[in-house]
């Protein structure tokens, strides 16, 4: 059996006949007769096909990201005393995903930018992607870039509202519900000032109609009508709550209040085409928290609110905050019973092992008839 195992694995001869009238190179004792490469060339093609698709994807992804980066470093650097993290340059994590962390400024703690690529340096991952776009009529897959605001406590306390806001656009719906636990506070309507491919999820009017008025050199509902910027934008939210339903309710040292502008990354020669929402969206945290030079929101968006609207506001984020404390506690119930179940299972077992055998039978059979009469009560009870 081992014999024919091993003339089965064992390869055929390499035929080195003198009759071979071939292409044949020779150095020293090695000798090369290509007509016996007959699937080697095709390895050896996919493999270099590989090796070339990889660094294609890795450099286009580079590309992309720093000239959309180099483009509004200028715009970063007059808004924060700190646009970049100390090293000077983009935080990395593989080929397809980039971070920046910027801060001092007015309004805002802080300023995270996130890039998220398709993964073009991998062939797999992209053909995946295709197939799955291919059967999935809204699986969609593009270049992306975030930028997350943060205010800062001072503003966050006084003049930026418990609210969840956002301007979407419409194609964005089903994926940003989806990953956005936090908008669906909200109700969904059409604003005629804005373009058709774009909706408003809002809590109460009062909050859209504040934010989407003029507000001194800022007019938002211009620029998202603007067709070369409308292409690359997908979402701009205002929002008090974390993206993913909490388990337990939040200290008050953890809740912060966000801005976050969604965007498509533009190609490497379009790369400006961002700067009017980018600067929009700067614009848009100093009227929300009653800085700079924008007018109309004096003492910030707080408080041009309507009194019953804050009540609301406030009654709403009670009642769901007593109902994640419930949650939390009927969890927490439920663990402990189960941790107590388990540890009587286990002095149960604990218990069984130090019987003899005939004991041991005699407490399974005890076992058995008091889960039989435990049925036999529920099927009465039915």
């Amino acid at each position: 059996m081992a014999s024919a195992l091993l003339q089965f694995l064992t390869p055929a001869p390499v035929n080195l006949s003198p009759d071979y009238d071939g292409t044949e190179y020779r150095w020293k004792f090695i000798t090369i007769r290509p007509a016996f490469f007959k699937n080697e060339p095709y390895f050896v093609a996919a493999i270099l096909f590989f090796v070339i698709f990889y660094f294609w994807g890795k450099r286009a992804n580079e590309r992309r990201v720093n000239k959309w980066f180099l483009t509004h470093l200028p715009l970063l650097e007059s808004q924060f005393s700190r646009p970049v993290p100390p090293g000077g340059s983009l935080i990395r994590d593989g080929n397809s995903d980039w971070f920046n962390y910027s801060t001092g400024r007015r309004a805002v703690s802080s300023l995270h930018t996130t890039f998220t690529l398709r993964p073009r340096h991998d062939l797999l991952q992209w053909v995946y992607q295709f197939g799955r776009g291919l059967v999935e009529l809204d699986y969609k897959v593009t270049d992306a870039v975030e930028l997350d605001f943060t205010f800062s406590p001072s503003a966050a306390s006084s003049s930026v509202p418990d609210c969840v806001w956002a301007v979407i656009a419409k194609d964005e719906m089903r994926s940003i519900r989806s990953r956005r636990w936090d908008l669906t506070f909200t109700k969904t309507n059409d604003q005629p000032s804005l373009p058709p491919a774009l909706t408003v999820m809002s809590e109460f009017a009062d909050v859209t109609t504040n934010l989407l008025k003029p507000l001194g050199t800022l007019d938002l509902t211009r620029v998202l009508s603007d067709p070369a910027v409308l292409k690359y934008f997908r979402s701009i939210s205002v929002t008090d709550q974390p993206r993913a339903r909490p388990s337990a309710p939040l200290p008050q040292s953890q809740r912060k209040k966000h801005l976050i502008l969604e965007l498509s990354l533009p190609p490497t020669s379009d790369a400006a085409a961002t700067l009017p929402l980018v600067q929009a969206a700067f614009q848009l945290v100093d009227a929300i928290a009653g800085e700079g030079k924008a007018t109309g929101l004096r003492g910030g968006l707080a408080a041009q609110l309507r009194p019953e609207t804050k009540n609301k506001l406030k009654k709403y984020r009670e009642v769901l905050e007593k109902e994640i404390s419930e949650e939390a506690k009927r969890e927490q119930r439920e663990e402990e019973e189960e941790k107590r179940l388990a540890a009587k299972r286990k002095a149960e077992e604990e218990r069984l092992s130090k019987l003899s055998a005939a004991e041991q039978k005699k407490a399974m059979d005890r076992e058995k008839k008091r889960a039989m009469r435990k049925n036999q009560t529920r099927m009465k009870a039915r």
